[in-house]
Parts: structure tokens; C-alpha cells; sequence
């Protein structure tokens, strides 16, 4: 594959913004599993584990907004 200078950038910034995505990802987990996993093990979480994890949180905060109850 044989790409010139301005491919290359293209997708070396594309591969940049999929890294930060994802390191947003994981500190989120990791905030919100407070204490449960830290940020260095949510490193070690596969696609499909930080899949469940993430509609886990979704729908724990969805139920906290339908009962009114204090997010911590």
C-alpha cells in the first residue's frame, strides 16, 4: 500500500482521535466503577467487556434519573 504524505496524516490523526476515544472510554469505566477497577485493569478489558460494562452503567444511571434517588 502506497500512500503520499497527506494519506499518511490522514491516517495517523484518524488512528489519534480512536486512541483518545477509547482512553475516554476507559477512564469513565473507571471512574464510575470507582475503586472496583482501576484505570490501569480497564486497560485490559476487551471490546465486548467494556461493551457490557458501558450498558451497565447506562443503565444504572438511567434508573437513577427514574427514581429520583442521588447519584454518587
Amino acid at each position: 500500500m502506497n500512500l503520499d504524505l497527506n494519506e499518511i496524516q490522514q491516517v495517523v490523526e484518524e488512528f489519534e482521535k480512536d486512541s483518545k476515544a477509547l482512553k475516554k472510554e476507559l477512564y469513565k469505566i473507571a471512574w464510575y466503577m470507582r475503586g472496583s477497577l482501576s484505570i490501569t485493569e480497564s486497560y485490559m478489558l476487551d471490546y465486548t467487556d467494556r461493551t457490557i460494562i458501558s450498558e451497565i452503567i447506562k443503565e444504572n444511571l438511567d434508573t437513577t434519573k427514574q427514581t429520583n434517588f442521588p447519584f454518587f
